[in-house]
C-alpha cells in the first residue's frame, strides 16, 4: 500500500507541473491514460478531489494545493537523502545558505568561514546577514547563527548551544577623565547612558548581579538610544556616555585603548549563542563541514 501511494504521488506531481495529463505522460514515459487513472486512484484513496478538469487544463482544489505541498516536501527531503546516500559523496559541494547576526556576523563568524571557502572550494556560500527571526524552512536556509531568541524549538531542527555573550560596562578613557570613573551601581546610573533601542522602540535594559548571585535589570534615563549597535560603539567610542554591551563586540576597542571596562565586578552572562540547522539536511556534507568549522565560533 505505501508502494503505491509513492506511486501515484508522482503521477500527480508531474500532471500539476506539466498542466495536463498528456503532458505528464510524455513527462514519465507513460500513457495518458495509466497517469489519469493513477491520479483518480488516489483522490479515492483520500476521498478529496485534488484537480478540477477540463478539456484544455487542470486546476489544483484548494485541498489539491495543500497536498500538491506536502508532495513536493516529501520528493524534496527523498532527493536530499538519496543524493547523500547513493552517491556516497564525502566532499562538500552545492549552493550552502546560512544565516548570521549583522555585526556578529562579521566580527565572530566571518573569520571561520574564510578558511572554509578555502578548505571547500566546490561550495557555493550565500550568506544572509539580518537581525531578524529567519524561519529557516520558509526561507530555505541550511544553518543559522543566532544570538538570543526562544530556546523552544520544534523536533525538526537541531540546536547547538556555543556558549552565552558576556556583558561589560564601559566607556572611553575621555569621557571617564572629563566625568569620572563611578565605582558602584549607584553611581553608574547617574552617568549618561547610551542605550540599545529595540525595533518596538523600547530600551534594552541594563542587567545587574546581586550580591548574592542574582540579576536583575534596570531601566533608566539615558542620553541616546540608538537601535544599531555599531552606532552604539561610535557614540561610545567617540565619548557620549557609558553602555553595557557584550564583550565580543568591544574586545579590540578595549585592546586598542579607545574603551575601558568599568565596574569590572559587574559582568553578567547574556543572550546564548546558538546554531540552528534542519535536522534532515545534516546527513548532507557541506551542513555537516560547516558545522564543524562552526564549531570554533566564540561569545564571551
Amino acid at each position: 500500500m505505501h508502494d503505491q501511494r509513492l506511486k501515484d504521488i508522482v503521477p500527480f506531481v508531474a500532471s500539476v507541473e506539466s498542466g495536463s495529463f498528456a503532458a505528464a505522460a510524455e513527462r514519465l514515459h507513460l500513457t495518458g491514460s495509466a497517469v489519469s487513472k493513477s491520479v483518480t486512484r488516489l483522490e479515492t484513496r483520500l476521498g478529496s478531489r485534488l484537480l478540477e478538469r477540463t478539456t484544455r487544463s487542470l486546476k489544483l482544489t484548494d485541498a489539491g494545493n495543500a497536498y500538491y505541498q506536502t508532495c513536493l516536501r516529501i520528493m524534496e527531503e527523498l532527493a536530499e537523502a538519496e543524493a547523500v546516500l547513493a552517491a556516497q559523496r564525502t566532499i562538500p559541494s552545492g549552493r550552502l545558505r546560512l544565516a548570521v547576526p549583522n555585526t556578529y556576523g562579521r566580527l565572530g563568524v566571518m573569520p571561520l568561514l574564510i578558511p572554509f571557502c578555502h578548505q571547500h572550494p566546490d561550495v557555493e556560500l550565500n550568506l544572509t546577514f539580518s537581525d531578524r527571526f529567519i524561519d529557516l524552512f520558509d526561507e530555505g536556509i541550511d544553518v543559522a547563527v543566532r544570538i538570543g531568541g526562544s530556546p523552544d524549538l520544534p523536533a525538526s531542527l537541531g540546536c547547538r548551544q556555543m556558549g552565552r555573550e558576556r556583558m561589560v560596562f564601559c566607556a572611553s578613557p575621555d569621557y571617564l577623565a572629563r566625568v569620572g570613573r563611578p565605582t558602584s551601581e549607584a553611581e553608574l546610573l547617574q552617568h549618561q547612558a547610551i542605550m540599545y533601542e529595540r525595533v518596538d522602540g523600547s530600551t534594552k535594559p541594563w542587567l545587574f548581579t546581586t550580591e548574592d548571585g542574582y540579576l536583575h535589570w534596570r531601566n533608566l534615563p539615558h542620553r541616546m538610544a540608538l537601535g544599531d549597535v555599531d552606532a552604539q560603539m561610535q557614540a561610545l567610542c567617540a565619548g557620549l556616555g557609558v553602555a553595557q554591551m557584550p564583550s565580543w563586540l568591544v574586545r579590540e576597542p578595549l585592546a586598542r585603548g579607545e574603551l575601558e571596562i568599568i565596574l569590572p565586578e559587574q559582568q553578567p552572562d547574556g543572550l546564548a549563542l546558538t546554531l540552528i540547522w534542519p535536522r534532515r539536511k545534516q546527513l548532507l556534507p557541506k551542513v555537516d563541514a560547516l558545522l564543524a568549522a562552526l564549531e570554533g565560533l566564540q561569545i564571551r
